[in-house]
Parts: C-alpha cells; structure tokens; sequence
C-alpha cells in the first residue's frame, strides 16, 4: 500500500468513525453505542473475538480457495469450442438460481459442520469466477495468438504465454470482488447450526441485546474483509506487473 493510499484510509476511517459518533449522540439509542464503547469491547474480550474471527477466515478462505480451483481451469478451458458447447449450457441452467437457499441441502448433505458452509459459499462464489474467466477469454483477440503461433508456439505456449497473463486482471478483480460475496454469504451460514465464526457472535450478541458487542463483531468482519480486498490487491500488483 502507498503512502498517499494509507493516508486516504486513514482519513476515510476517521469520517466513518466521526459520522458514527455524531449518530450516536444524535439518535442516543442503546441500540447505536458510540465508537469508543464499542472499541473497549474490542479490547475486552480481544481473545473471543480472535477465536471467532479465525473461524470465519478459514472457512473464506477454504471456500475461494476450492472456488477458485474449479472455475479457473474450467472458464479458461472454455477457450476451446468443443468444450464451451458443453459447458456454457450448464452455466446458463444454474448460474440464475439463488445458490444461497442450497444451504439448507448442504446441511442434510454435509452435516452442521465447516463442510456445508464452505461448500454453500465455494458455490455461489465459483459461478461469479467462472463467468468472469470465461468472458476474459472470449474477449482475448485472435491477433495476439496468431502472433506467438507465428513463432512456432504449441497450445501449451499459447495458454501459458497469451491467455492466462490476459486473464489474469481480471480473475483478481473477480475474487475482489467474491471477498464482498463471501462475507456476506459468510454471515447467513454462521447464523444457521453452529457456534462458532463471526456471523453466531453477531445474531448472539443482538439476541442478548448485547450491543457493544454485536457491533464489534460487525466490526471484526469488516475488518476481515478489508484485509482480505488488501492482500488480493497486493498479489495483483506482484503478479499483474503490467498494469
């Protein structure tokens, strides 16, 4: 991250937390604790909040991984005629379903544990992979392949050579944006037959009307999210040198 970049974080944060304490004193409601409460209760129970934050980011970070490994090789694949002819069909059938109301299957599949929420949130982020693959490279110009084919390439050297540099921007920008998806998925798979992650934390704070504590879990998992958006936008700077 630059220094003009940390500076304009820091003073987007600074808003935030100003505009949040102004609603505070103006709406003066329990249900809206100013910042600093709710940063003392950060601070207090740190350890509960580390605990199920750890949770939560395995379980994201498991489900882009798994996402990820299917909908690369299968949207890139999907360069060839042949095999875009059998598969595109198949994404035009699911992709519109609402992938999110499987979880309820997922648990009678998979049990209440990591596998059905990992599994639900690898789904839903998959088919927005998969698409963008897809769509990156049916819009890879033929010139650029007739031009390495000019110089004696294999389709190998025309993978590793043209098509997954050209794709590459855009699979980064696709889990950028899954970090949004995937937390938010997150947070309606934590809320169903588990104990653990930061989306329980969440509704178990607002079911004791433990306010502090409910907007310090929302804190946390935003706070997961920013990190996760960070590390993708560092990766893509290593690895997208061109751009």
């Amino acid at each position: 991250m630059s220094g003009g970049s940390k500076v304009g974080y820091i003073i987007s944060l600074t808003i935030l937390i100003t505009a949040w304490k102004f609603a505070s004193i103006i709406i003066f409601n329990p249900a809206l604790p100013p910042p600093e409460l709710v940063a003392l209760a950060m601070i207090k129970n740190s350890s509960i909040l580390l605990k199920h934050t750890v949770v939560s980011l395995m379980r994201v970070l498991y489900s882009m991984a798994l996402a990820l490994s299917l909908a690369f090789p299968l949207g890139i694949l999907s360069r060839e005629g042949w095999f875009d002819r059998i598969f595109a069909p198949f994404i035009y059938l699911l992709y519109p379903i609402p992938h999110i109301v499987l979880l309820p299957l997922y648990i009678l599949l998979f049990g209440i544990g990591d596998l059905s929420k990992v599994a639900l949130i690898a789904t839903i982020l998959f088919f927005q992979m998969v698409v963008t693959t897809r769509d990156a490279v049916k819009a890879i110009s033929e010139f650029y392949v007739y031009s390495i084919l000019s110089l004696g390439a294999s389709k190998f050297d025309i993978y590793r050579h043209v098509i997954v540099p050209a794709v590459m921007p855009k699979i980064l920008t696709a889990l950028r944006i899954s970090v949004g998806t995937a937390i938010a998925v997150l947070f309606f798979a934590e809320s169903f037959a588990t104990r653990i992650g930061l989306g329980y934390l969440i509704m178990d704070a607002w079911s004791r009307a433990d306010y502090k504590m409910l907007y310090a879990g929302i804190s946390a998992m935003a706070l997961l999210g920013l990190s996760l958006y960070l590390i993708i936008d560092m990766v893509e700077k290593r690895v997208c040198r061109w751009l």
